[in-house]
């Protein structure tokens, strides 16, 4: 019977979700969930509220709702676009 005792593994987290395939979702997940933290924190220095953040992005509040949800996946680069300018922001996008 061989010990695993003292073995180190090099694999990262990142290593893991590769091989399982779930890298990329999750990257894109923690993008969006980073973002939408960026929003709320923009809007609460400017004691915005959600109805008045809606109305500048000219959406709905079911909408901003969505897009602040760290559950919900499809959010538009326009749609971020929009909210980033509601709060006086501008996105950013590159290739790293």
């Amino acid at each position: 019977m061989t010990s695993k005792k003292g073995r180190i593994s090099t694999e990262t987290f990142d290593d893991f979700l590769a091989e399982q395939g779930l890298l990329a979702a999750a990257e894109e997940r923690a993008l969006k969930d980073i973002i939408a933290e960026q929003i709320i924190e923009a809007m609460e220095t400017q004691k915005l509220t959600k109805t008045a953040m809606a109305l500048r992005m000219k959406t709905s509040r079911r909408q901003l709702d969505r897009l602040l949800d760290p559950k919900t996946d499809s959010v538009t680069l326009a749609t971020l676009q929009r909210a980033a300018q509601a709060v006086g922001r501008r996105l950013q996008v590159s290739l790293a």
